[in-house]
């Protein structure tokens, strides 16, 4: 699967209590949970050559145990960030403790948004407060930690978002249905301009926003049917690659989509209207 990076155990010494022959006694540090940094992906290969070096530079200085996992999405359909996560999961959670749904555009700069276990709850690191676009009070995209038990026991995330939007809406659903509070990091002086890089570039990579069939009556309800138990997908290869010489690995992911559940999750773009021609 590839290598991750361990924080090196600490040792403490104490004086045993008072006794007539003195005795030192050597404690190790619990060894710390490890992360596995899932990145849904397709067709981003400026960022990501950014976003490697970076999240190494960035988790390394907190001592994290992570490893990054590229989950690529290799089929015909419309983009589905919710089911490669939970495709990433399915693929990491034995050897690791918890996720971070992660945007490969979105690269944190300040040093106090930590990346520690999240042992009560879902930890959002870009909080509607400092993330460069989002602002309402219930967003928990771009950046989310999530132990893995808790990812399971809501199921993970639906399978129904193909194109761009909303999963993460749904998914702050499920957590509040599971009467999880969404924790946020404190004491961050910086604002909406300083703490995260932001490297989409709208222009040239612009969103799927297109809605098709009942879609957009579906996507805006509360899925309690889909989820990581059934989630539909091939794993068509992994490969450890490095850039720079940090490695990572990527999973070649085909979702299987249903089409008579979500027949939207192909579709055509809208024809265009031939230009009338003037006569002569």
């Amino acid at each position: 699967m590839g290598c991750y990076l361990a924080a090196l155990p600490i040792q403490y010494e104490r004086e045993a209590l008072p006794n007539p022959v003195r005795r030192r006694i050597a404690l190790k540090a619990p060894a710390k949970k490890k992360l596995a940094v899932l990145v849904p992906f397709r067709d981003r290969f400026e960022e990501l050559l950014e976003f490697i070096p970076h999240m190494y530079n960035f988790l390394n200085k907190q001592k994290i145990p992570f490893h990054i996992f590229i989950v690529q999405q290799k089929d015909n359909n419309r983009f589905n960030r919710a089911s490669l996560i939970n495709v990433g999961f399915i693929y990491t959670e034995k050897e690791f403790d918890y996720i971070a749904m992660h945007d490969v555009d979105l690269l944190p700069l300040n040093d106090n948004l930590k990346y520690d276990y999240p042992i009560a709850g879902p930890m959002h690191i870009s909080s509607p407060q400092t993330h460069p676009k989002y602002h309402y009070e219930t967003f928990i995209g771009g950046i989310l930690l999530v132990k893995n038990e808790h990812y399971k026991l809501v199921n993970g995330m639906s399978n129904n978002y193909w194109g761009w939007g909303l999963e993460d809406d749904e998914f702050y659903v499920r957590l509040k249905d599971a009467n999880f509070s969404v924790a946020r990091p404190s004491n961050i002086t910086t604002g909406i301009d300083d703490t995260f890089r932001h490297i989409h570039d709208k222009t040239y990579r612009k969103r799927d926003m297109r809605k098709c069939f009942n879609q957009r009556d579906v996507t805006r309800r509360r899925d309690r049917k889909t989820g990581l138990e059934d989630v539909q997908y091939k794993l068509l290869s992994t490969h450890n690659v490095a850039v720079d010489g940090l490695d990572f690995t990527v999973l070649n992911v085909k979702l299987i989509c249903d089409k008579n559940r979500t027949p939207w999750c192909q579709c055509p773009e809208p024809v265009k209207p031939s230009p009338v021609k003037s006569k002569p």
